[in-house]
């Protein structure tokens, strides 16, 4: 057999072989789509796995992520620092090797892929990036941004909604640098996909836009080479480029769905290795296979090494471009003073208004902000009104129009961000929320800072009723690890919450009222912390301490007047983000909160999950644990109990449990 598949070969035992010694994982994909993966990486993948962040790089994503065997047999071979002792790790603990691909824990994993349809939306965010950094910085002979972003997709990914949404806006973008590799064996999980899924995929994809391909033999390299090839030639559409393979190619279960995910076993790996003419010893690669991929290796260390020639050119003819691009794409923001920010905010607000101007003026001091809204920019005031919208006319346009795409959204900017170069933020009601979670949760495993802006925060969105007032959902986001979720009570807090944001290695959630509130004098930098006293009781120690965040600090503004007649001295608690205040020193909190002060009253017009925490068993809870009702808002806070006289009720409570 020829070196090329030999190599194709390799991939597939090597893969098989580490599923075998897991005893877990999916064949099926791996001995399928392996010549669709080595045809790319061998022929059109422009990377260099010295340096697996070089910056011109293609990016490749395997959507299908549990594939991912298959994804780590290509990184060794293709000489990335993934040894065959990984190879033969997979799947174990500490290992680099996950059962799905983790970014930042394997190198040369561009994102954390797995949940279907999620690679394909966050290719499109990678595509977007490229397309809109090349505006940006690209001059006449000077290409520095110039890559592609090539998805791997099975069935699975086609059938999943976040798939038709962001296929759907990448032929709307013109997204011609973003190709995917779909491996079509027409098998899932429960048997062939005519049980469930009989839409004709290419048809659809014309329809939204797609330039589409069909490559009738998926063992074929050579028709491989050419529809790849053809697809890069297209300068106005994404490309589809539609594979026909077995699932399971070579083993006794190919074509069957036994083999998506069950190990062969050592008697099917034999018999595997047998129908494929390959008769070598457990995981181990041939010289010539070595060889022939070592010109791989070798023509991408010469990519990256043109590239740097480019730049160092283009940096003596363009120095404050290439002293921009730089500064871009290292991700660091410059010094802002959030006191700045906020110091035009002077009366009655809601809190979208004040995120508003304090992200108006950012435009100005953080010039890689890319973002937008889900076709809601206007109601949740976040677009930046001095910039143009992104578009395939004009990709220098930094507002995205989204449309009413909530979930691929949010998956979008997990790929911008994972990109580099640009910080992302995208906007909806907070209840929408819902939609965007599992791209909120890759985000924060991931580490990658991605800005949500979500508005219409509780009860307050009023007439439009239970549909659209949030109340578990501020628990359900707390409950994320890694994801910041602030809520802040006025302006100042609100430039706090997008300082904090900007600089977090990781995602932040910034939650704000329709409402107006007021602004608060004794509003401060506390609110970086997470939580602070914003006001203070005359006595060092408190009768009681009153612990709320956004809207609900007014009320307990309103109470303490009242409290203070009744000679309560009482302490006010703003706690916009609980991540944040829970990672303070202990000294801290409890300088904020103190153990001995059992009197206390949470207030939140949300559920009450979670805040037992800062209630104590001594202390109340005033909170909405059941939905809302349609009805203007100030009757609603009225009617669930958000008011001074109750709130007063509630600490005389807690004061007669003491």
């Amino acid at each position: 057999m020829d070196v090329k598949q030999l190599t194709v070969n390799t991939i597939r035992v090597l893969s098989a072989e580490g599923i075998d010694k897991a005893n877990s994982g999916h064949p099926g994909l791996p001995l399928g789509a392996a010549p669709i993966a080595y045809t790319l990486f061998a022929n059109f993948l422009k990377f260099n796995p010295r340096n697996p962040k070089f910056e011109n790089r293609d990016r490749f994503i395997l959507s299908a992520g549990h594939g991912s065997m298959m994804l780590y047999s290509l990184l060794h071979l293709f000489g990335y620092n993934v040894k065959m002792d990984d190879l033969k790790n997979f799947r174990q603990f500490g290992s680099i090797t996950p059962g799905h691909p983790e970014y930042k824990v394997t190198p040369g994993v561009e994102v954390s892929t797995g949940p279907l349809g999620q690679g394909i939306a966050n290719a499109v965010g990678m595509a977007m990036a490229e397309k809109h950094l090349a505006a940006k910085f690209n001059r006449e002979g000077y290409p520095i941004v110039d890559h592609y972003t090539y998805a791997l997709c099975g069935d699975g990914c086609m059938q999943e909604g976040i798939e038709y949404e962001a296929a759907s806006l990448a032929g709307t973008l013109k997204l011609n640098k973003l190709i995917v590799l779909y491996d079509k064996n027409n098998i899932t999980i429960e048997g062939n996909t005519d049980l469930a899924f009989t839409e004709n995929v290419g048809a659809r994809h014309a329809a939204q836009g797609w330039n589409v391909i069909t490559v009738k033999d998926g063992n074929d390299i050579n028709e491989l080479k050419r529809a790849i090839a053809k697809a890069k030639k297209q300068t106005e559409k994404p490309s589809l480029i539609i594979c026909y393979t077995k699932i399971g190619f070579g083993s006794a279960w190919e074509g069957s769905e036994k083999v998506h995910g069950t190990p062969l076993g050592e008697e099917n790996t034999a018999k595997l290795k047998e129908n494929l003419g390959y008769d070598y010893p457990p995981f181990t690669v041939q010289e010539e296979v070595k060889s022939h991929l070592k010109r791989v290796i070798n023509k991408g260390k010469r990519a990256e090494k043109e590239w740097k020639q480019l730049f160092k050119n283009y940096e003596a003819q363009y120095p404050d471009l290439a002293r921009e691009f730089r500064q871009w794409m290292s991700g660091k923001v410059i010094d802002i003073n959030a006191d700045e920010l906020a110091k035009s905010f002077t009366g009655p607000e809601a809190t979208r208004n004040t995120s508003f101007a304090v992200l108006n003026q950012l435009e100005n001091l953080v010039p890689n902000l890319f973002g937008g809204s889900a076709d809601l920019a206007p109601s949740n005031k976040s677009y930046m009104k001095n910039r143009e919208y992104f578009s395939s006319e004009n990709a220098n346009g930094s507002n995205i129009h989204f449309g009413i795409r909530e979930h691929a959204m949010a998956a979008i900017c997990n790929g911008i961000s994972v990109h580099g170069g640009l910080i992302p933020y995208c906007a909806t009601f907070f209840v929408f929320s819902d939609y965007m979670k599992n791209s909120i949760r890759l985000a924060a495993l991931m580490k990658t800072r991605v800005i949500y802006v979500l508005t219409h925060d509780s009860i307050g969105v009023g007439e439009d009723g239970p549909t659209h007032q949030p109340i578990e959902q501020l628990a359900s986001l707390r409950s994320i690890p890694g994801l910041n979720v602030f809520r802040p009570a006025d302006g100042k807090e609100t430039a706090y919450a997008w300082l904090r944001a900007l600089n977090a290695d990781g995602p932040t959630a910034i939650v704000l009222t329709r409402q107006n509130l007021p602004q608060y004098d004794n509003s401060n930098e506390g609110a970086a912390k997470g939580g602070y006293i914003i006001s203070n009781s005359v006595k060092k120690t408190p009768a009681c301490i009153l612990l709320a965040s956004g809207s609900e600090v007014e009320l307990c503004f309103k109470a303490k007047e009242m409290l203070h007649k009744m000679n309560i001295d009482t302490r006010i608690v703003s706690m916009p983000c609980f991540e944040l205040f829970e990672r303070q020193s202990e000294k801290y909190k409890q300088s904020v909160l103190p153990p001995e002060v059992t009197a206390r009253v949470v207030i939140e017009a949300g559920c009450s999950f979670g805040l037992h925490k800062y209630a104590g068993d001594k202390g109340e809870i005033i909170a909405i644990d059941s939905f809302g009702e349609s009805a203007p808002y100030k009757q609603l806070f009225t009617h669930y109990g958000f008011t001074p006289e109750n709130v007063c009720e509630k600490v005389k409570s807690t004061l007669n449990k003491q």
